[in-house]
């Protein structure tokens, strides 16, 4: 959005000169929308100006700063998380937003206030997913304090093996669909002699692993610290663990027999089964059906899932799910006989 470009535009500008090519490669935007919005900053009162030439590009009268704000680190820090309120509250940050909110809002121009009220009224971000449900997370408070403070953690998690206890290092949050996950890498047991951290020098990516904290039963903040790996980067994990998981999910493929309104409805089973399909789309047969191949998990989710497209589809193979299909349909044809 606007405002978020020129704020960046802005604090670009206090590093120094600047080209609008620069700007617009850096933003994906058109060259013309970045002089507009040079246009935009010095109608608000900032002093930035243009150099001519091979070497010219934009920049920011000599001594100009932007207003400081006053924000303290908590404040600046749910500032990033203001996008997302339900979560900011889960965290227990909500009064730090709200003031720091009012300290940035306090250095803006009244034109400025009320375009950025017009965004607050016409934008709202709803992380949850439909007919989804914000999952409870009772030591989401305590994690990130943890992970706030690099401190390490002592937990009982109940995994798919049953109750585990686990001492960790906490090194970021993730919230997707309404529900929290914790990135962290298990210390594992040493010796009193050796009852020291690992060197963050051995760091190697794929040794996290991700606990959603829904399922921790018990959580306790140690007096420990630990200093977060400097190759650590969060996103890429979290990236890196949804490909690692959707492939591993997915250890079969079936071949169906789909029409045009079977094709529409299918989403329903999946964004990576809908990316398979449309890698290699087929073109329809005379009668306007389409054969397609798709991942699935097991047979019987497969069933469950392929039976959500109704007459739509018809299933070919492998024959363990068209054996699987037959007596699904036969048992709910009996329901209704």
């Amino acid at each position: 959005m606007r405002a978020s470009r020129l704020l960046s535009i802005l604090m670009r500008l206090q590093k120094g000169q600047v080209t609008a090519e620069e700007l617009s490669k850096d933003l994906e935007v058109s060259v013309r929308t970045i002089y507009r919005d040079m246009d935009h900053l010095s109608f608000s009162g900032v002093p930035v100006y243009a150099d001519r030439g091979r070497a010219g590009g934009f920049q920011l009268l000599d001594g100009w700063q932007m207003p400081a704000t006053g924000l303290t680190t908590i404040e600046a820090e749910a500032l990033l998380l203001s996008g997302m309120p339900d979560q900011v509250r889960q965290l227990g940050l909500q009064s730090a937003m709200l003031s720091g909110q009012e300290k940035v809002l306090g250095t803006l121009s009244a034109s400025q206030k009320d375009f950025i009220g017009k965004i607050s009224a016409c934008v709202h971000v709803d992380p949850v997913s439909w007919f989804g449900m914000e999952e409870p997370a009772e030591d989401l408070r305590d994690l990130a304090d943890a992970v706030w403070n690099q401190r390490k953690i002592s937990c009982v998690y109940e995994s798919w093996r049953g109750e585990v206890q686990r001492k960790l290092c906490s090194l970021g949050l993730v919230v997707k669909g309404g529900k929290w996950y914790l990135i962290a890498i298990a210390i594992k047991a040493c010796s009193e002699k050796d009852n020291r951290d690992k060197d963050w020098g051995d760091y190697i990516a794929g040794n996290e692993r991700i606990y959603r904290v829904g399922k921790f039963q018990q959580v306790t903040v140690l007096g420990e610290s630990f200093s977060r790996p400097k190759s650590f980067d969060l996103a890429a994990v979290w990236r890196k663990a949804v490909r690692r998981y959707e492939e591993n999910i997915y250890r079969d493929k079936a071949t169906l027999r789909i029409n045009k309104e079977g094709l529409r409805q299918l989403p329903r089973l999946g964004e990576p089964v809908v990316r398979a399909v449309m890698k290699n789309k087929p073109e329809p047969d005379a009668a306007g059906y389409l054969t397609i191949t798709i991942p699935i998990e097991t047979i019987e989710n497969a069933c469950g899932d392929i039976l959500q497209l109704g007459s739509n589809c018809q299933v070919l193979g492998p024959k363990e799910l068209v054996d699987e299909m037959k007596v699904k349909v036969r048992t709910m044809a009996d329901f209704y006989s």
